[in-house]
């Protein structure tokens, strides 16, 4: 068993030059989180045309040319999420190091002037634990592989193509058929998982039937499950799917994007401030999932492991304005606008499967496990962003944001091949877009609109209250869900099938500034509220299957579905944010 484990991860590392990632996968590494100063957090982050925060240096650079002096700051605290239950030693409470940076202003008591500024934080907090529960009603992961088999060839969905033969059709006077139904060979009544030519005998879903390409169907789940599983040993290796009863998953995230961001603004007249942001993205992301499912009639079950790791860079531009359209009033306009960040990045995955038969069932214990790692690009969309800010006095500031990212327009990238620079001893890759991949993109995602509101009142000089509203609306279509039936690498590297349509998110924020001569101490709390519908897998309806009739051997055309209902699952969780500062 173990050479069948080791020969496909060989074939899959020999197809390293061309890989993609999945839509569901891709959305995890789009948007950001509120973070950043606690002054900033506080407000909901609606500081974009108010700036003279170092935080706006990654929405509205534009923002640093209010700074009238020069100024650093650090800030760090506690991310709690509540709710749920731990697992893998996984915590729900963890300490978390959020932002440092600082400006330099280069004003001199002229009113035009630049200035330049530099600040790291944390645009994304992975840490998180999922739980879910629920009951399948005779479907199950297992059967979602044994489906896509009958799909038959690739542009159906199936893993199996065309086999080798020149004249092809039946009907046109070839000897190869078109590969579908779940009874195996031709010689048992079916066309399905023709295995290995190399010898070894293991189902494997080649494109045809000389290459050691894989199809692109073809996952890590159907890879495990149809040389274990699904071959009935007890009845000749027959194709068989088994009823699910109830299932139980969990998974543990940790990791985080850290930005680094790199601005020039300037000041002109105090009336109008231009800013460009030159950002560099750091991506670790780690998950461990358990999945856990019971079959109907007590005849056991199945648990299936994944371990993964995603990392890499990534780098992007903002630019933005803010304007006073009336001379020496307090009242500003802000627009700006970010890059896609383009991201290179590596993902490392370990998947395994082991499950048991009671007696009645064959009784046996069979487990098996593969590994993977692959390069992949994506381009995330571009964002566009409109502000609101007020002043009265030098006791009240209001701020309101709105900024739109169409999560449909994630690109997913092949990476093709690419060149060595031998003069800077570099390799370059290149890349073009995967095309069925991102059309599922365009099916499951939508726009995403963010909304911010936040006010600042200082009731004496020195003393600053302010309280924020942040709402990010939904990324997911009602309908969508993780199709691994796509033709795509995306697909073929999939080591889940679980999927979350993730709903809106609603942040509440309050936060307290006091100001001691040239230091200041700033505190924030964050709730933010998300809940989701979870799937263990997704759904094929109305997949005709031929069986055979092992008494008169008469083949017949059976239809069936696999329906996985959505279990709600909440995303609740808390933010204590501390910020000092100094200015010079």
């Amino acid at each position: 068993m173990r050479r069948k484990y080791v020969f496909f991860a060989v074939s899959l590392l020999a197809a390293l030059t061309a890989n993609a990632q999945e839509t569901y996968e891709n959305a995890k590494l789009t948007g950001e989180d509120l973070n950043g100063t606690a002054r900033y957090v506080g407000m909901g982050g609606a500081m974009e045309a108010l700036g003279a925060d170092i935080s706006t240096i990654g929405t509205n650079p534009a923002g640093l040319g209010l700074f009238r002096h020069s100024s650093v700051s650090i800030s760090g605290g506690l991310l709690m999420q509540a709710g749920g239950k731990e697992f893998a030693n996984g915590n729900k409470t963890n300490p978390s190091f959020d932002q440092i940076g600082g400006v330099y202003t280069t004003r001199t008591g002229q009113k035009s002037f630049l200035n330049f500024g530099f600040n790291y934080h944390k645009g994304k907090n992975f840490d998180h634990i999922l739980n879910a529960s629920g009951l399948l009603d005779g479907s199950s992961q297992n059967k979602q592989s044994y489906l896509k088999g009958a799909l038959g060839e690739e542009g159906a969905g199936g893993f199996n193509v065309r086999p080798k033969g020149v004249l092809g059709e039946e009907g046109a006077g070839g000897f190869n058929v078109h590969p579908k139904g779940a009874l195996g060979e031709e010689g048992a009544g079916g066309f399905n998982v023709p295995p290995n030519p190399k010898g070894n005998n293991e189902n494997i879903g080649y494109v045809n039937g000389t290459s050691n390409e894989t199809a692109y169907t073809w996952s890590q789940a159907d890879y495990l499950y149809w040389n274990t599983l699904i071959p009935d040993v007890n009845q000749g290796g027959r194709a068989y799917a088994y009823d699910g009863q109830s299932y139980e998953f969990n998974r543990k995230q940790t990791g985080y994007i850290s930005n680094y961001d790199f601005s020039v603004s300037g000041n002109l007249n105090d009336r109008v401030y231009l800013g460009l942001t030159f950002g560099l993205k750091d991506v670790h992301y780690k998950a461990y999932s358990e999945y856990t499912e019971m079959w109907t009639g007590d005849l056991g079950g199945v648990r299936y492991t994944n371990d993964q790791k995603i990392t890499g860079t990534g780098f992007d531009v903002t630019a933005g304005v803010i304007v006073r359209p009336v001379a020496e009033s307090p009242f500003r306009i802000g627009a700006y606008v970010k890059t896609p960040t383009w991201y290179d990045l590596t993902t490392e995955n370990s998947t395994s499967i082991n499950y048991s038969l009671k007696p009645g069932a064959g009784g046996t214990y069979t487990q098996g496990s593969i590994g993977n790692s692959y390069d992949y690009k994506i381009w995330t969309p571009w964002k566009f962003g409109f502000s609101l800010g007020h002043t009265v006095g030098n006791y009240l500031a209001l701020g309101a944001s709105y900024e739109y990212e169409d999560y449909s327009h994630i690109n997913s990238r092949i990476n093709d091949g690419g060149y060595y620079d031998y003069y800077y001893d570099e390799y370059y890759s290149s890349s073009s877009p995967d095309k069925k991949m991102n059309t599922h993109t365009k099916r499951a995602l939508k726009g995403v609109s963010t909304l911010k509101l936040g006010v600042e009142y200082k009731p004496v000089t020195n003393l600053a209250l302010r309280a924020g509203y942040n709402f990010i609306s939904a990324a997911y279509g009602s309908e969508a869900q993780k199709d691994t039936t796509v033709p795509s690498l995306g697909t073929s590297y999939t080591s889940t099938t679980d999927y979350t349509n993730w709903k809106g998110t609603n942040r509440v924020t309050l936060g307290i500034g006091y100001q001691i001569q040239k230091f200041n101490i700033n505190l924030a709390y964050q709730y933010s509220a998300q809940e989701g519908d979870f799937y263990p897998f997704s759904t094929m309806r109305n997949v005709s299957v031929p069986t055979t009739d092992p008494v008169t051997g008469k083949t017949t055309n059976e239809i069936v579905s696999n329906i996985a209902s959505g279990t709600k699952v909440k995303n609740y969780k808390s933010q204590l944010l501390l910020t000092l500062g100094y200015r010079f």
